[in-house]
């Protein structure tokens, strides 16, 4: 009986600074030598490819790559048995990373991790040191790179040069001069006008509307339609302007020619998050650059800014705040006061007309209808006579799981085939078989059909992950509704518990009511 082949993951990483590629799209060159070097290397060692997984534009210390962190997913599903890599830091330069997984997990999972630059094998127990001694370089590279990025940053920074990826909306990077800022006039008539109309009385949400309703694009979108690679959360609405967009303008001192940088600091080399910085660590260099708005009208500004203002309450966080959202546009929902009672309302409604139809409900009345909803719930699931349809429910549940796996295991299926097909014309085009012109046209349908599996397995996992968290607190289920019958109002810690979201919807201009949804925890 023949031994079967050991399966291999192919990981390759390339990082900005080390790209050479025609558009962004494109895989650089870097990655494809080490692609060709890694397949070459399983092909001599009778290897099967089981997939090969890439990220481009990612440090070695960035541990949110996709493809990285694919690959440790089908690593604990234990779907191959070595991983490959060119060298040791294109999978981590962490020294932390190496002893969890190199040295931790991989052995329990059976996994074999191979480099063939600095010849790290664990399958070679002799040089467990060398891939430490490496992971502890690694570590030191990325420290004193960091240290080395920020004292220059920081030079750069004091003396007043921008260098930020995106030039402030109503700016431009100077083609001519780095570090330099120049007037995009297109955008800085925006900003003029927004300055103008609050010296004029009209208040943040009133302008808002106003750039909404003429349909001009709120700076992210502005950026996207120039070309720019600006990301953001994928909210909707994202093109609109809202309050905040107002807010920040009117107090940003960049308008006024001087550079103001280093608003925040990041926590660690290890890691992209970022926090706010204290205004007295601030960089801010007056006279920088070209100033939009003049001295007069900026100072007009934030003297009416000073007398608007109101203190905030610390410490306090509303009932349903982060829980309740709109039933129409699905944005979450802004707390309000008027005559002393407490309001939500659906804060896109305020900045454009067409934005969303609005929600509005009274906090009252939402922890009403909350607690009569779990009042409802606790008569009908306490209730004897009903206690055959919850075992009825788990039954569902338990239904709907296997249902969902054998679903997520027929397009795995699939997907190994179609990552089989792509394998195989790769490997034809490496030795010469294929022609890049005949291979692309030939692994354009492959890819684009395993693409649209890929997305269809995350859809079914995600609702997988949703029943399989219902099942697993289904035994407390009963307990959470025991503990909270016939109550009379509501506390933060009650809504955290219980509640996951609630979407509000539009008053019934007959019957009056407000519809309201509730997604329980349980």
């Amino acid at each position: 009986m023949m031994e079967a082949k050991s399966r291999v993951a192919i990981y390759c990483r390339l990082s900005e600074e080390d790209r050479n590629k025609q558009s962004e799209t494109d895989d650089s060159n870097s990655i494809q030598n080490q692609k060709s070097m890694l397949i070459q290397y399983s092909i001599e060692h009778g290897w099967e490819i089981y997939n090969i997984y890439s990220d481009d534009d990612y440090t070695g210390s960035d541990r949110r790559r996709p493809e990285f962190n694919r690959l440790l997913e089908d690593a604990k599903n234990r779907k191959f048995d070595i991983v490959l890599c060119k060298t040791q830091s294109r999978f981590t330069r962490e020294l932390e990373l190496v002893e969890k997984y190199i040295h931790g997990l991989f052995p329990l999972w059976g996994i074999r991790f191979v480099s063939i630059v600095d010849n790290a094998d664990t399958a070679n127990k002799g040089n467990k040191k060398s891939r430490q001694i490496n992971g502890l370089v690694n570590e030191w590279y990325l420290e004193d790179m960091s240290e080395n990025i920020k004292s220059v940053l920081t030079d750069r920074r004091k003396n007043g040069h921008h260098i930020g990826a995106f030039a402030l909306y109503g700016y431009k990077k100077d083609p001519d001069v780095k570090g330099h800022l120049i007037i995009d006039e297109e955008a800085a008539e925006v900003v003029r006008e927004v300055f103008t109309l609050f010296s004029q009385g009209y208040g943040k949400t009133a302008i808002a509307r106003m750039l909404n309703d003429r349909g001009l694009p709120n700076p992210t979108e502005y950026k996207r339609l120039h070309g720019l690679r600006y990301k953001q959360s994928k909210l909707k609405n994202s093109t609109l302007w809202k309050y905040s967009n107002i807010a920040d303008m009117l107090v940003n001192e960049m308008y006024i020619g001087n550079m103001v940088q280093g608003k925040y600091g990041s926590v660690s080399y290890k890691t992209k998050q970022n926090k706010p910085r204290p205004k007295d660590q601030w960089y801010r260099v007056e006279g920088t650059h070209e100033p939009i708005i003049d001295r007069e009208l900026w100072d007009r500004v934030q003297v009416m800014i000073a007398q608007k203002a109101k203190p905030f309450i610390v410490g306090t966080i509303g009932l349903f705040a982060r829980k309740a959202r709109c039933m129409n546009c699905g944005y979450a929902m802004c707390s309000s006061k008027s005559h002393g009672k407490h309001y939500l309302k659906c804060p896109c409604r305020h900045v454009s007309k067409d934005a969303c139809i609005g929600a509005f409900i009274s906090v009252e009345r939402l922890e009403k209808a909350v607690i009569e909803e779990l009042n409802k719930l606790s008569m009908e699931y306490l209730d004897k006579d009903e206690l055959g349809q919850n075992v009825q429910f788990n039954h569902d549940l338990q239904g709907q799981k296997e249902s969902l796996k054998a679903e997520i295991s027929a397009y795995e299926k699939r997907i190994a085939e179609y990552t089989k097909g792509i394998r195989e014309l790769y490997l034809d085009k490496v030795k010469g078989i294929l022609s890049e012109l005949d291979y692309l046209d030939l692994s354009k349908d492959f890819v684009t059909q395993k693409e649209r599996l890929d997305k269809l397995v995350i859809d079914a996992q995600k609702r997988l992950d949703v029943i399989e968290r219902k099942m697993l607190i289904g035994d407390d289920r009963r307990r959470l509704i025991e503990q909270y019958t016939n109550l009379e109002h509501l506390d933060r810690v009650m809504v955290e518990t219980l509640i996951d979201y609630v979407l509000v919807g539009r008053k019934d201009p007959v019957t009056k009511e407000v519809p309201v949804e509730i997604h329980w925890n349980f």
